[in-house]
Formats: C-alpha cells, structure tokens, sequence
C-alpha cells in the first residue's frame, strides 16, 4: 500500500479547545503544526457542550491576540438562579466588578471560532482522520499513521505530538500503563444529562431532597437538562414524562416542557494522569484529566495545559532551550490539582446538600450549613452565578 509522508514540528491529535487553540497559538508563532481529528467538522461544530470561559481563559485569548474567538451566539435571558427546596436563593453579583471578565460561550461555538480562525489563517486541519495511531514517541523522530477520508494512508514525521484527543482518545492509551499513575475518584452518583428543544424557564440550578437538578440555555429554544441519579440507572427508566416531573418537583416552580431530543447518562468522576508526557508525546486537556461537570472548570484546565505547552514549544523551536517542556508535567500538575480539590469540594455541597441517599442527613446539613456561609460572600456569589450560568 502507497503511503504519503510529510513532515511538521507538531502533530496535535484532537480538534476540540485545547487542540485547535493550540494550532492557533503555534500558528501566531510560525510554528508548522498539522491538526488531525477522526469526526467530520460538522459533527464536531455541533455537539451540545456548555462553556463558561473562566477570567484566565478571557485573558488568555486576548494576550495571544485571539479575542475574536470569544464572540459567541446570544444567550436570551432566562428567569431564574439557584434554588433550595424550591426557594429561589439570592445571587447578587456587582456586573462593574472589573476582577470577574468571565463569559458564557457553548463550548461548540467557541470550537467553531476556533476552527474558521486556525483555517482562514492558513492552519492545516484534517477531519475524518481514521485509524490514528503513534510511533516511536520516545525516539528522536516520533510518527503518527492514519487513513484520510479517501482512504489513503499517510505518515506524519515530527518533534512533538500534542495529545488532545480527550478521555478516551488514543493519545493516552498510547502510553504504557506502567509508565502512568492514575489517580482517581468516584463521586457515588450519575448525572441524567438531557437536550430539550424548549427555552430555559427556569434557568440554574436547584438542590432538593430528590436530587440535583439544573437547566441551562443552550440557545434561545434549546436547553441543557441535568437530573442527579444513581449510578445504576439507565436512560431507560427515565421516560419523557418522568423527566419532567422530576425536573418541576426538584426547582419548585413550573417548568417548560416539549420534545427531548437526546438524554444519556453521565459519570461524575475525578481523574488525574501523572505525568502528563511520554517522550515526545504530551497529554493536553480531557487526555491527561478529568473534572466533574459541576465545577465548570474543564475548559479553563484545557487552556492553561494548551498555554503551558505552546509557550514551551516556542522556547525550544525558536531558542533550543528544552526546559519549558522538560518540566511540562511540573507546571501543570500543582495547578490541576488545585482545581480538582475546587471540584470535589462544589461537587460535594452541592450534591449533599439535597440527596441524603449518599453520605446521609448529617453530611446533608453540614453542607447546608457551608451554602449558607457562602451566599453572605461576594466571591462565592460570583462562583454561583458562574454555575448556574453554564455548566460543563
């Protein structure tokens, strides 16, 4: 079989936020670097995915001249906030505070500024990118192998793979399973996660004995439903109608119902991968680790891991100085686990808060008692309104 060979400085595996924002940076830089993705771009575009761009990835965007793609699709107002056994609480948070520069940007709209910005600027991005595979990582000259949409099979040469291709991608599995730690943690309970074509009456979350409960806009007759339940559960025993009460009983006030369009189970999990590189194979992103979605904080953690590398691939490609990337794991593990301990801690409240299933009714109002605390503090007012803004 013919197969094409090229070569790059970087290969980035995975087409999402940390991969395409790390094209762009490298790009910006005169860095040559070749995106390759296995999903078709519409696909990509499209998936439902929350995005609360926290003040460091605001800043960060703008640092690297790349504010345009912070322009996002409207969100309409929506009625609402955070509840507590269908008491709506108070979020006051001061829209002149110069310190907070965050914004609500579906994950999908930001992947899709990404994308037309990288390509109008002449970046060389591959969807349908099948059977991707990586060689030699820890040889002088690492490979990646894969088939085009046509069927050809091609070879890219390179000095760096940036791995970005999420949990489940191909990077991480790349990397011998001595050669890694896993850390991790399961939180006891699953999110029911559902698309409804409906407009978001109410908007935010609502913590209740039943359950965690939140819905969030996801365009003006779209929302992002999600319903706390146990790990054992299937969409199955979670019919339309069921959905609906749930989602009424657990906010207390009445909800806006119509067609669901899709509705899955997620696990909340926390995962840490150390270290963060094997040879000239690095993990970015989802690769290298994973936040519960009630934090809000994966796409800040793909940004500051996507930031950490392009700065240590421009100081090694434009000065041969290899310490930026020789201590890539270092830089960025401190900082994760910083905001793993942020999400267990959201994660916990919230969810103790309400059900007692779990960790029992002592645990519920000492986690009551921190929600009280909290709302009397201007930072956790803003941490809140983040939440019930969007959530990952």
């Amino acid at each position: 079989m013919t197969e094409t060979r090229e070569t790059t400085s970087v290969a980035i595996v995975g087409a999402g936020v940390a991969g395409l924002t790390l094209g762009n940076l490298l790009l910006r830089n005169g860095i040559d670097c070749i995106v390759l993705e296995k999903h078709p771009r519409a696909y990509v575009e499209q998936r439902q995915r929350a995005g609360t761009i926290d003040t460091f990835g605001v800043r960060m965007f703008r640092k690297w001249g790349l504010e345009e793609v912070l322009a996002g699709e409207p969100i309409p107002h929506s009625e609402g906030g955070f509840y507590i056994d269908g008491e709506a609480m108070p979020i006051d948070v001061d829209d002149n505070d110069n310190d907070n520069e965050s914004l609500y940007c579906p994950q999908q709209v930001l992947v899709r500024n990404l994308t037309e910005l990288f390509l109008r600027d002449g970046g060389d991005l591959r969807h349908e990118a099948a059977d991707v595979s990586l060689e030699d990582v820890t040889g002088d000259r690492p490979l990646v192998r894969y088939r085009d949409a046509d069927g050809t099979a091609k070879i890219i040469y390179c000095d760096f793979i940036a791995g970005c291709d999420g949990f489940r991608g191909v990077s991480r599995r790349t990397v011998p399973a001595s050669a890694l730690t896993e850390y991790s943690h399961e939180y006891g309970y699953n999110w029911l996660s559902v698309l409804a074509a409906v407009p978001t009456k109410p908007s935010g979350m609502a913590i209740h004995s039943l359950g965690l409960a939140g819905m969030i806009p996801r365009g003006p007759r779209t929302s992002r439903i999600y319903l706390q339940c146990s790990v054992t559960d299937t969409p199955e025993q979670w019919p339309d109608e069921r959905i609906w009460d749930e989602l009424q009983a657990r906010f207390g006030t009445p909800v806006t119902s119509g067609e669901i369009l899709d509705k899955r189970i997620v696990p909340l999990r926390s995962v840490v991968f150390d270290p963060m590189s094997y040879g000239k194979l690095y993990l970015l992103g989802d690769a290298a680790h994973i936040v519960p979605p009630m934090s809000a904080k994966g796409i800040h953690l793909a940004l500051h891991d996507t930031e950490v590398f392009a700065r240590a691939v421009i100081r090694q490609v434009k000065e041969g100085d290899p310490r930026l990337l020789d201590s890539y794991s270092e830089t960025c593990l401190p900082h994760i686990w910083n905001y793993q301990a942020f999400a267990t801690w959201i994660t916990d409240i919230m969810h103790n808060a309400g059900f007692t299933g779990g960790e029992g009714e002592f645990r519920k109002q000492v986690a009551r008692a921190e929600l009280q605390r909290q709302f009397t503090s201007d930072a956790a007012n803003k941490l809140f309104s983040e939440l019930t803004a969007g959530t990952n």
